[in-house]
């Protein structure tokens, strides 16, 4: 039985055909937004930002919202291993009591990311090689200062409503912020590719902290955080609100000559584009622009087969907290033998790139 299964756009299929899944190949690395599931890739991503992309390092961009920040953030650190471990103890260990305040939430994360890399700012802004980008959603019309709870009620009620009817709707309140290696230009993401206003700013030691806080801020369970250093002044919110599964034009970084190829582990087959699109299916970025965006990326995900294995047959995700209530233990411990389950990915993912099998492989 195998644990993954991998998409490929149309360039990604054939390079696979002809070349194997080699890491020196592999130019951008996203990582979705999506709360506990990304816990699933910790033995993943420690075998390969620990040992397979090492094996040939390049510069490489690594862009994340919401938890993929935060796992972009960890294979920043010299000790990418000792990081993605630190990141899923410390998740794993949150706990919370009925009805949490946003203040209260908002601490225990600001506890969580402090002890997750704290001390490591520096490291993780000038690492040799990778570059990282974080995603982060700026509030517009009643989303820019909402000092009082019903108007931001009011500002994400009209979101909801102006995405329901179109995606390019939701532009008008809310826009897309970069905060990035300045080593790296981005062109590929400078260049417009959506109705997003979308803005960028330099990624430092003193904004890192603010950026990837905001990049995970959930409407109304946390509070906003504002102002983030050496970016657009407004609010901000999590970046999995526009960009959930990071549905970005990676078509452009196609023509790389040292490898253009992205590697994108991803806890589901598809991709949904923004947050409010979860619950629309006919959003999923499967068609027109989104398929050509999508020729050069190599999908990981779990398997059916290997999800029935876990408990309850399904990720660790946000709504256990609900789940569990105040069983804290028994969640963190079955959270804890996802991780574990988790191995079997990274041992197939390894098999594949020592000998690929692309009876696993699928059309994206």
């Amino acid at each position: 039985m195998k644990s993954i299964t991998i998409r490929a756009g149309r360039k990604a299929l054939e390079h696979l055909r002809q070349h194997g899944l080699r890491a020196q190949d592999i130019a951008v690395i996203p990582a979705a937004a999506g709360g506990p599931k990304g816990l699933i890739f910790q033995h993943l991503d420690q075998w390969a930002f620990g040992q397979w992309l090492p094996s040939a390092p390049r510069e490489r961009v690594l862009i994340g919202a919401s938890v993929g920040a935060w796992r972009m953030a960890a294979a920043c650190h010299a000790d990418p291993v000792s990081a993605f471990a630190r990141l899923s103890e410390l998740y794993c260990a949150q706990s919370y009591p009925p009805r949490p305040s946003p203040d209260y939430v908002t601490k225990t994360c600001v506890d969580f990311l402090q002890g997750m890399m704290g001390g490591h700012e520096g490291e993780i802004v000038s690492h040799p090689h990778h570059r990282l980008h974080i995603l982060a959603a700026r509030g517009m019309a009643l989303l820019r200062n909402p000092t009082r709870n019903i108007t931001a009620t009011a500002g994400f009620g009209l979101a909801v409503a102006s995405n329901l009817v179109a995606r390019r709707q939701l532009a008008s309140h809310l826009g897309r912020v970069v905060i990035g290696d300045a080593r790296e230009p981005a062109f590929w993401l400078k260049a417009k590719f959506d109705a997003f206003d979308t803005q960028f700013a330099p990624l430092t030691d003193a904004n890192l902290f603010p950026a990837l806080m905001a990049s995970g801020t959930l409407p109304f369970i946390m509070e906003p955080v504002r102002n983030i250093p050496g970016a657009p002044a407004g609010t901000y919110w999590d970046g999995g609100l526009i960009d959930y599964h990071l549905a970005l034009p990676y078509s452009r970084v196609a023509g790389n000559p040292q490898g253009g190829l992205v590697f994108y582990p991803h806890f589901n087959t598809h991709i949904v584009p923004g947050w409010f699109d979860k619950t629309l299916p006919w959003r999923r970025a499967r068609s027109g622009r989104y398929r050509e965006w999508m020729e050069n990326v190599v999908l990981v995900a779990p398997s059916r087969a290997f999800l029935q294995t876990l408990t309850r047959g399904k990720l660790p995700d946000r709504n256990d907290f609900y789940y569990y209530g105040q069983n804290d233990a028994l969640r963190m411990l079955n959270w804890k033998l996802a991780i574990t389950e988790g191995e079997r990915m990274r041992d197939d993912l390894a098999a594949f790139v020592e000998r690929p099998d692309m009876s696993i492989v699928k059309p994206l």
